[in-house]
């Protein structure tokens, strides 16, 4: 089986979070499993002779680690992954054009939250990872990511299989598969998660509870102009996705963190999400942010809602 986890339960197994070995499924029922296992599994075994994690763009080997048939069989591999939402990386000069520059969100909060140089991390709703490197690459002890979308996670093992870092790990799980009350980490990352949620007081108090006493929390999510207390609930869709559950404004976020419990809450940034960050690519060729705004007022979606604007939280434990 591709998803090979026995090195995590190795590092793991006399650790507070060592039941978490009992959540990562036994076995795989997505019907593309099996085309993606066989896809990775039949990745050449090459020593990348570069690997760079603390780069805007992620970047793996160059073009002269491998042969011609190896790069055009490298590249067909990747494509049949597609779509490819977070990046962007270079693989042995493949480079893949993500629909999220997201290194752009990455630059936004590296500089406000506390280094992460040896310390735990988790980074919920992770995607193929992308975040996740980045945090490797600010030298953290250990970093896991969960995200339940298997593709996103094959990605990541088709990137891992020419890294061979055995501090980074993408486990296929949402957070309400994680076991409850393991206060495990240094800092927990949720970027893009919290307006998916039915309930929002119930994932921060999920997030709560995985850090430690003193432990950080980043948030980034969707706001609306406003005061405190004011929360857009979409009638139907926003920006044509189906489950967004609302949409608060700042000082609402900030009063939620508060409410359950977090200290030194702190607004570190806002940016309106613009179709430069947020496009279709080679890599992602389905409708992006550019088809889901007003053709006529891009402040406006299709439905007539405010457009993206995403904000960071940094909060304490």
């Amino acid at each position: 089986m591709i998803l090979d986890y026995t090195d995590f339960y190795k590092i793991i197994e006399n650790t507070p979070i060592k039941n978490w070995k009992d959540i990562i499924p036994k076995k795989i029922l997505h019907g593309d499993f099996v085309k993606w296992e066989a896809i990775i599994s039949n990745l050449p075994e090459i020593q990348p002779s570069i690997i760079q994690l603390n780069t805007d763009t992620i970047r793996i080997g160059k073009r002269e680690d491998i042969s011609d048939i190896q790069y055009d069989n490298y590249e067909k591999a990747l494509r049949q992954l597609y779509p490819w939402r977070k990046g962007p990386y270079n693989l042995f000069s493949i480079k893949i054009d993500t629909e999220w520059r997201s290194d752009w969100k990455w630059k936004r909060l590296k500089n406000h939250i506390t280094p992460l140089k040896n310390k735990i991390v988790l980074d919920v709703g992770c995607g193929n990872g992308y975040h996740c490197w980045r945090m490797a690459g600010e030298g953290t002890d250990l970093v896991i990511g969960i995200d339940p979308y298997l593709l996103f996670v094959m990605q990541f093992f088709a990137i891992k299989h020419f890294i061979k870092n055995n501090s980074v790990f993408v486990l296929p799980v949402g957070i309400e598969e994680i076991p409850k009350q393991t206060p495990f980490f240094d800092t927990v990352f949720s970027m893009g998660v919290f307006y998916h949620r039915r309930s929002p007081f119930d994932h921060l108090y999920e997030l709560k509870a995985l850090l430690k006493l003193g432990g950080e929390l980043v948030l980034e999510t969707l706001i609306i102009e406003g005061t405190e207390g004011e929360v857009l609930v979409p009638k139907n869709r926003y920006a044509k996705m189906r489950n967004v559950w609302f949409i608060p404004t700042a000082d609402t976020i900030i009063q939620w963190l508060r409410r359950v419990g977090f200290i030194n809450v702190r607004l570190v940034n806002i940016t309106r999400t613009t179709i430069e960050e947020q496009r279709s690519t080679d890599w992602m060729p389905f409708e992006s942010l550019s088809d889901f705004l007003d053709k006529n007022n891009s402040n406006k979606t299709i439905e007539g809602y405010p457009s993206p604007v995403r904000a960071f939280f940094i909060a304490q434990k």
